[in-house]
């Protein structure tokens, strides 16, 4: 029975990270006359530098692909039954599909492991998870992007609130969760290390639609 849930979990990881690789900005990209975006701006083959670059169309899309990867990967790929191999769908199948997911969009094997930071990805994660977190996710990023203007600066700080949200919200927070939680806020981190470093050096770009509290002297 052991082997048929190791075998059941490695099979949709697997799945799960091969589906994250599958980049929307890269694949509009291509349908788009060959536009790499990772040729332009700040190379990221994520949502924010589709937007700086390529406009609010080309960024719309690559949101919908992103954010629809992660949710099938954790909500309907983790729910499938293989033939043969599944017994039982383990209560560890979702998070670890999730995870994968996540790091096949940061890593892709398709695009020679050049991808997002996954945040567009854990969007989609989080609603085929719990959909109950995403207004309390999304409202955190959104608070700390208009006191900030940093978009990176409000992806981590919602990343890691997602871990209040498991602990303050279950009366016996499911280990599954929380761990999905830890570790993706460990990795989100990560990926953000280049904008941590911006951040404090002081050339890190802002939203400046969104930034509340930009100088007054700013006409851009």
């Amino acid at each position: 029975m052991r082997y048929f849930f190791v075998a059941d979990i490695v099979i949709k990881a697997l799945v799960a990270y091969l589906l994250g690789s599958l980049l929307g900005s890269l694949i509009v990209g291509k349908l788009k006359g060959g536009v790499d975006i990772r040729q332009h701006g700040s190379g990221n083959a994520g949502g924010t530098n589709a937007l700086r670059t390529q406009g609010w169309q080309f960024a719309l899309w690559v949101m919908i692909i992103d954010i629809g990867k992660g949710w099938l990967a954790a909500h309907v790929l983790a729910s499938l039954h293989i033939p043969f191999i599944t017994q039982s769908v383990s209560e560890w199948t979702a998070v670890v599909c999730a995870m994968a997911v996540v790091v096949g969009h940061v890593y892709p094997i398709w695009f020679g492991f050049r991808g997002g930071k996954g945040a567009a990805t854990l969007v989609g994660v989080v609603l085929g998870l719990t959909s109950a977190a995403l207004p309390w996710v999304l409202g955190i990023w959104l608070l700390v992007l208009m006191i900030t203007g940093y978009v990176g600066l409000s992806t981590m700080i919602a990343t890691l609130c997602f871990n209040v949200w498991v602990l303050i919200t279950q009366a016996a927070p499911q280990l599954q969760l929380l761990t999905f939680s830890v570790c993706m806020t460990l990795f989100v981190v990560y990926t953000h290390r280049t904008n941590i470093a911006r951040m404090l050096s002081g050339k890190e770009n802002r939203a400046r639609s969104l930034w509340l509290f930009k100088p007054r002297t700013d006409n851009t």
